[in-house]
């Protein structure tokens, strides 16, 4: 097997989460020592001065140039590296040949991907060259879906455990959570709507939740999904829709579809926002679902999307300040049933802004387990979950180097 120069290639490092990943890498990795990774993106002066921001240790850290456009520049660099980290988005705009690159070479692959339809298109496209060429492609590596598809692994695994049998029936409750969306996060939602508008087939593709499956069509256990404010007797308080089920479930769901539905045949799985008790936690579940149904009505309303997206969403490539970074945190937890009526619950915690500094660390420590968690015999090309490709590995990294937990409640 052909030595690689690196062990990690960050693409899209100028990028605001790859900025906040690339000094995350430095202080955790450090340059030029156990860990052998470089900076990548289209423009020279903008990887530069990310150089020049981190201080002396940015001299000797290798810059790759590649425009995302640029298929054989992409495949270079593919060849020089045994996984590539991209955070440039939408993805459906400019993801595609970095994919095809990295199946094509057999480069392990991680992103921050919120596209279920792009998703589905890639594996559609990709996956036999992914299969023969033993690359591993893992998307949802960021806020969404890790805590979902890694509360899920970390769920099942405690029921069965404690058990015997997995649960049939899982429900993720967000019970905290301090920090906006990212500017990339809602220019790849606006992308899927105005994709979504443009096609009717398209429209109904979004609406299933085993669009990820596409290898397994038969997948039609019906699914329930939170769709306005509603009391929830297991934890008694009021809930509202979550905004991420959309990509997180069909994760989940893809997840117990590549583990021969070991979850059940008729595994069931949703999200919720909490929103607390009484006549306050109702009226919240309610402001929080109409603020939702305004933010999805600005979205198809292409002249009020254009006011939005100029005078008040963050665009893509700005975020918060390290200290709001900082000040950030996501709380959730995860309530598994299975057939007999046994229960379980188990928490999920993040010490960052979800959308930012959390998902930089999800990211890194992805491509970090990518790279040295598993032996040639261990790595199977295709396409993968989070939880499916590193599982027990990477929560062992996210709760050791990334501020995140896993506990029984």
């Amino acid at each position: 097997m052909m030595t690689k120069s690196f062990d990690l290639i960050i693409y899209g490092a100028s990028s605001f989460v790859g900025q906040i990943l690339t000094h995350y890498l430095v202080e955790h990795v450090g340059v030029n020592k156990d860990v052998r990774w470089a900076i990548a993106g289209r423009s020279s002066s903008k990887l530069q001065r990310l150089k020049e921001s981190l201080g002396s240790v940015g001299i000797d850290l290798p810059m790759i140039i590649a425009d995302a456009a640029d298929g054989e520049a992409l495949a270079t660099m593919c060849q020089s590296t045994r996984v590539a980290v991209t955070t440039v988005g939408p993805y459906a705009l400019y993801g595609e040949p970095l994919v095809k690159a990295c199946a094509e070479n057999g480069t392990d692959y991680c992103d921050l991907c919120g596209e279920a339809y792009w998703i589905k298109k890639m594996i559609i496209k990709y996956a036999e060259s992914a299969k023969q060429s033993g690359a591993r492609l893992v998307s949802c590596c960021g806020f969404d879906s890790i805590p979902s598809d890694l509360g899920v692994h970390f769920l099942q695994q405690k029921a069965k455990q404690r058990f015997g049998l997995f649960f049939d029936d899982v429900k993720l409750s967000v019970n905290a959570m301090k920090g906006g969306a990212s500017g990339g996060t809602l220019a790849s939602m606006i992308e899927a709507v105005k994709a979504a508008m443009k096609d009717p087939t398209l429209r109904k593709e979004m609406n299933n939740p085993y669009a990820l499956c596409p290898e397994n069509p038969d997948l039609k256990h019906s699914q329930i999904s939170i769709k306005g404010p509603f009391f929830d007797q297991d934890i008694q308080r009021w809930v509202a829709p979550f905004i991420m089920e959309a990509i997180n479930a069909r994760v989940v769901l893809r997840s117990n579809m590549l583990l021969g539905q070991s979850y059940g045949e008729n595994f069931m799985y949703r999200e919720q926002m909490v929103s607390g008790s009484g006549l306050k936690g109702r009226l919240s579940a309610l402001g929080l679902t109409l603020g939702l149904g305004f933010f999805a009505f600005s979205v198809v309303v292409s002249p009020i999307r254009k006011l939005m997206q100029r005078f008040v969403l963050p665009k893509p490539g700005e975020g918060p300040s390290p200290e709001a970074q900082l000040a950030g945190y996501f709380d959730v937890s995860l309530l598994g049933k299975n057939i007999k009526g046994e229960t379980l619950q188990v928490k999920v915690t993040g010490d960052r802004d979800p959308g930012y500094g959390c998902t930089a660390k999800m990211l890194a420590q992805a491509g970090l387990s990518l790279a040295f968690d598993f032996t040639e015999e261990e790595k199977i090309g295709g396409f993968w979950t989070p939880a499916t490709a590193m599982g027990d590995k990477l929560i062992d990294r996210l709760t050791l180097h990334a501020g995140m937990t896993f506990v029984v409640e």
